[in-house]
């Protein structure tokens, strides 16, 4: 999955997602670009050529993972209770809001992206056991350490 260059209205594709508000459409949006750059490292600057979009593409697995680690990256041990507030309780429901983005224009997609390749990537139940966030956490605080260190 990859950004549109169209910014069409989040509502529209609300209209045909329900039962997911419009903040779980802003979280995998944000969650994208986040993924995108761990995966990939930051945009280039200035116009980039379709190859360049190809190669900085995501799959249905690799975003469910990137925006677990978004979730617990921005909300810590509440990222589990945000999530279900927004209707989401398992990487399928990511694979939906994304879905329907594509439809709206907001998200390519590949011939081999498929809602499936969301479907059961993780288990909530152990990403957001309390134990597994705290070490998320912890290994997330060393690595902005680390990368301090090395910028400073």
């Amino acid at each position: 999955m990859s950004d549109s260059n169209e910014e069409p209205d989040l509502r529209a594709a609300l209209e045909g997602a329900a039962p997911y508000p419009m903040e779980a459409f802003a979280f995998v949006r944000e969650g994208l670009d986040h993924t995108v750059r761990s995966l990939h490292g930051e945009m280039p600057e200035g116009p980039i050529d379709e190859d360049e979009v190809q190669d900085r593409h995501v799959d249905g697995r690799e975003l469910s993972l990137g925006l677990l680690d978004y979730s617990i990256r921005k909300y810590g041990l509440m990222a589990e209770a945000v999530l279900r507030h927004w209707n989401i309780t398992r990487t399928d429901d990511f694979g939906r809001i994304v879905f329907a983005m594509i439809e709206q224009g907001m998200m390519s997609r590949t011939d081999d992206d498929v809602l499936e390749d969301f479907f059961g990537v993780r288990p909530f139940a152990t990403v957001f056991e309390p134990a597994a966030v705290k070490k998320s956490l912890l290994e997330i605080r060393r690595e902005e350490r680390s990368s301090d260190r090395s910028s400073g």
